[in-house]
């Protein structure tokens, strides 16, 4: 056997599997990060840093808000993983994430963790300024230490993620004005409203697998769909008059005014879609309608952002 081991390392092969496993092995803290996610929540924060920069960002300001901002993202995202790997291991979707399938140790990805997030707030802090800093560190602690607990006690914990999903806008007006005006605040109501039916979506979809894990979303407990329905009806009604209130505050023009409106009337009607006939078919249909909403009404508030 030592002498197969010696032959092996002469001939290379050996050399050759270390590599592998070492790219293998940062792969995995990729994982951790969650970056599909941090792609929409670095897109809301540049957002709300062009927009309280008044069209004009420096570029010191806004790399500084982009490297912390994903910085501290990514170290929830670790967090979070840390928190329910048993969770994760119970669920399909997730079984073979890094944690649950054994690839990294959990104190290894819990210093990740915290090293990203360190790194991050002390990067907003110094590069941006204490408040984009504080907002982040709210991200923070409502994401990983309250609502990823909190998901296996209550169906509430769905209200209490949308609070981190909708602070990233934040983060970037912050780190533009150092203060949080009502403009701030709108971008906030936007964003949090929004999650309400994609969140729902997402747990009707795959109700079943969230059973398996533990996870008490509105679906698993009530299976009927009928509260999961009108709570899908009532969150994508309250978007549209929230998501109007950036015209009335001279944040942006009558252009986004309509495509706000229209955006939102079409979430609305696949929500009462969805209640007519609760399938996963309907579901899947406003998920997508909700990937397509938040994009879009961004994208309009920064086209027709009046000067």
């Amino acid at each position: 056997m030592a002498d197969a081991m010696k032959v092996a390392n002469a001939s290379g092969s050996v050399s050759l599997a270390a590599p592998v496993a070492h790219s293998r092995a940062w792969a995995d803290f990729v994982t951790l990060t969650k970056p599909r996610v941090n792609v929409l929540v670095l897109f809301t924060a540049l957002v709300g840093l062009y927009l309280g920069s008044n069209a004009n960002v420096s570029l010191g300001r806004l790399l500084h808000t982009v490297i912390g901002t994903f910085l501290v993202a990514s170290g929830a995202a670790a967090f979070n993983q840390v928190f329910e790997r048993d969770v994760d291991s119970r669920m399909r979707r997730t079984a073979r994430r890094p944690l649950p399938a054994g690839r990294l140790a959990v104190t290894e990805a819990a210093w990740f963790a915290a090293g990203l997030s360190a790194a991050g707030l002390i990067e907003l802090a110094l590069g941006a300024n204490l408040l984009a800093a504080g907002v982040a560190l709210a991200t923070l602690t409502t994401y990983a230490l309250i609502y990823t607990p909190l998901k296996q006690y209550t169906s509430l914990s769905t209200v209490v993620g949308a609070v981190p999903g909708a602070l990233p806008p934040m983060i970037g007006w912050a780190a533009a004005q150092n203060t949080l005006g009502i403009e701030a605040w709108t971008l906030f109501g936007i964003v949090f409203f929004w999650q309400m039916p994609h969140v729902l979506a997402i747990s009707w979809m795959y109700r079943e697998d969230y059973a398996r894990g533990g996870i008490r979303v509105l679906p698993v407990l009530e299976p009927d769909g009928a509260s999961t329905a009108r709570q899908m009806i009532s969150y994508s009604a309250a978007t549209i008059p929230v998501s109007l209130i950036p015209t009335l505050v001279g944040l942006a023009g009558g252009i986004y005014f309509t495509g706000a409106f229209l955006l939102g009337a079409m979430m609305l009607g696949l929500s009462v879609d969805f209640a007519r006939h609760r399938s996963i078919e309907r579901a899947r249909r406003l998920f997508f309608a909700t990937l397509v909403y938040l994009p879009a009404i961004l994208v309009l508030l920064v086209a027709d952002r009046t000067p």
